[in-house]
C-alpha cells in the first residue's frame, strides 16, 4: 500500500509493506546505521533488523515514509525515484496473541524536526488499530515526547546493565548432580533448545516465542559462535537422549569489544537448584577469557531476583530502552 499524505510544510509519501525489495532494504539499513551513529545506539532491535532482510514474515509490517528529495539528500534516488527520499522507517509486528502489536520507529538525523516521527507514530496507530506497544531505545527525550504527543503511557523499562570482566568474583561453577555443560551442537540441538527455551521463556513472549527461522537467522549472523553456546544437559540414567534443562547463549560484539549474556535459561523444574547461578558463572568466565574488557546484559527493571543478582556480581545500569503503549 502506498499513498501520499500532507505534512506540515511537506507533502509525505507513505508505503506500508509486507516485504521489503532487497534494494529497499540496503536504503533502510544505511538510515538505521546513520541514525545509530548519531544517537549512539540501534533504534530497531536485532530482531527487528533480521525481519527487515530476511523476506515476508507473517505478522510483520513495514512502513516507510518518504518526503521530497529537491535539496540532494540522504536517500535522494532511492529506487530510481528521484523526486522522494527516505524520510523514516517503522516496523510493525503483530504475533503476540495476547499483547497489543509492538513497534519501532527512527526517522533520518538529517530530516528530523519535520513532524516524521508523528506522522509514523499515527500511522502505526491507525495499522494497529491504535492497540500499539511502542519501543524508544535509550529512553531519549525526543522519544518520550513522542509517546505523549501520541497519547501512550510508560509500560516496560528494560536495562542494559555493564561491568568489566576483569576481577569477575566467580569461583568454579557448582553444577546440580546429574547435570552437565556443553556446547550446542547446530542442527543436532536445535529442536531440543528451542522447546527448552520456550519452557524457560514462557512468561516472556518475545523470546520463548522463536521459531526455527528465528535460530537459523541467528546462526547466520557473522557474531554466532557454538562454543559460546552453553547447553545444561540432565543425563539420562537409562542410557536415553540428554535433556537440555538451561543454557547461556553469549555473544561478542566485536567492534565495540563487548561480551554479551545474550539468553540465559532455564526450564521450571530446574529452577531454584542453583543452576542459573552456575551457568551465569561458565558464560562469564568463557568471555573473560576471550580477552574482551567488558560484560552487558538486558534485564526487565521490574524483575527484581534477577536485577539484585547482577548488582551482586558489579553490573551496573549502562542505558535503559522503554516501551509505551497505548491504555486500550
Amino acid at each position: 500500500m502506498s499513498n501520499v499524505v500532507n505534512g506540515t510544510g511537506a507533502a509525505r509519501r507513505l508505503e506500508v509493506l509486507d516485504e521489503v525489495a532487497p534494494e529497499a532494504v540496503e536504503t533502510v539499513l544505511d538510515l538505521l546505521a546513520e541514525a545509530a551513529r548519531v544517537d549512539g545506539q540501534q533504534a530497531v532491535s536485532e530482531q527487528g533488523r533480521l525481519a527487515l532482510r530476511g523476506g515476508r514474515r507473517e505478522g510483520v509490517r513495514h512502513l516507510l515514509l518518504h518526503e521530497p528529495a529537491d535539496d540532494g539528500g540522504p536517500g535522494a534516488a532511492w529506487g530510481g525515484a528521484e523526486d522522494w527520499a527516505l524520510a523514516g522507517y517503522a516496523q510493525l509486528e503483530e504475533t503476540d496473541p495476547v499483547e497489543a502489536p509492538a513497534a519501532e520507529l527512527v526517522v533520518h538525523p538529517e530530516r528530523r524536526g519535520r513532524g516524521h516521527g508523528r506522522a509514523l507514530g499515527l500511522a502505526l496507530l491507525d495499522a494497529s488499530g491504535k492497540r500499539l506497544r511502542l519501543w524508544a531505545h535509550g529512553g531519549h527525550s525526543a522519544a518520550r515526547h513522542l509517546a505523549q504527543v501520541l497519547g501512550l503511557s510508560l509500560f516496560r523499562e528494560l536495562r542494559q546493565m555493564r561491568r568489566p570482566l576483569a576481577d569477575l568474583p566467580l569461583g568454579e561453577p557448582v553444577l546440580p548432580d546429574g547435570v552437565a555443560v556443553r556446547a550446542f551442537r547446530p542442527g543436532e540441538d536445535d529442536a531440543g533448545w528451542l522447546a527448552a527455551n520456550a519452557a524457560a521463556f514462557a512468561h516472556h513472549p518475545e523470546q520463548g516465542s522463536l521459531t526455527q527461522r528465528d535460530l537459523d537467522d541467528r546462526k547466520a549472523e557473522p557474531w554466532f559462535d557454538p562454543a559460546g553456546f552453553f547447553l545444561a544437559v540432565r543425563e539420562d540414567p537409562d542410557g536415553g537422549a540428554d535433556r537440555i534443562v538451561g543454557f547461556h547463549w553469549t555473544k561478542v560484539h566485536g567492534e565495540e569489544q563487548l561480551g554479551e549474556v545474550y539468553v540465559l535459561g532455564v526450564v521450571p523444574g530446574e529452577q531454584g537448584t542453583g543452576l542459573g547461578k552456575a551457568l551465569t558463572a561458565v558464560g562469564l568466565r568463557h568471555l573473560a577469557a576471550s580477552g574482551l574488557p567488558t560484560a552487558m546484559l538486558y534485564v526487565d527493571a521490574d524483575n527484581t531476583p534477577a536485577v539484585a543478582v547482577y548488582d551482586r556480581l558489579g553490573f551496573t545500569t549502562h542505558e535503559t530502552d522503554l516501551m509505551y503503549r497505548t491504555e486500550t
